[in-house]
């Protein structure tokens, strides 16, 4: 169906004195337009199904995605934080360790000077028990 209406001329001849001339329209009726109006409300109603359908799983999937990239970023976190802990648990370890040595050295340096005094002192005192002993023993028989 055009969207013009029909039109239809219609000359009619009179004497010589008076020409008119009738155009009459033609209408067809609204018919074309109701049925044009109503299939714009069905499309824009299928359109709302087919936006609101999509947009649900969309909507889900986004949600879905955000939450494993935050448990993906927290538990970087937690293993960069984990990593420091551990470096700075090996360092206190190490100085420890370090400082449990020298100590140990210093122990055993300080014990090997004293054992090593008293060995003298006690070389000493036999060196002295043995002289005395030496002067006040009888002289051998002969």
């Amino acid at each position: 169906m055009s969207d013009q209406p029909h039109v239809e001329r219609v000359v009619t001849e009179q004497p010589a004195v008076v020409r008119r001339e009738e155009v009459p329209l033609e209408r067809g009726g609204n018919a074309g337009w109701w049925i044009a109006a109503l299939i714009a409300v069905v499309a824009v109603i299928a359109l709302m199904f087919i936006i609101n359908g999509n947009s649900s799983s969309d909507l889900q999937a986004a949600r879905d995605t955000g939450r494993s990239e935050a448990m993906i970023d927290n538990a970087t976190a937690q293993s960069q934080a984990a990593a420091v802990n551990a470096s700075q648990a090996a360092t206190n370890a190490a100085s420890s360790m370090a400082g449990a040595t020298q100590a140990a050295a210093n122990s055993a340096s300080s014990a090997a000077e004293r054992a090593a005094a008293n060995t003298q002192a006690a070389a000493a005192n036999a060196s002295d028990a043995a002289q005395d002993a030496a002067d006040t023993a009888p002289a051998p028989a002969q």
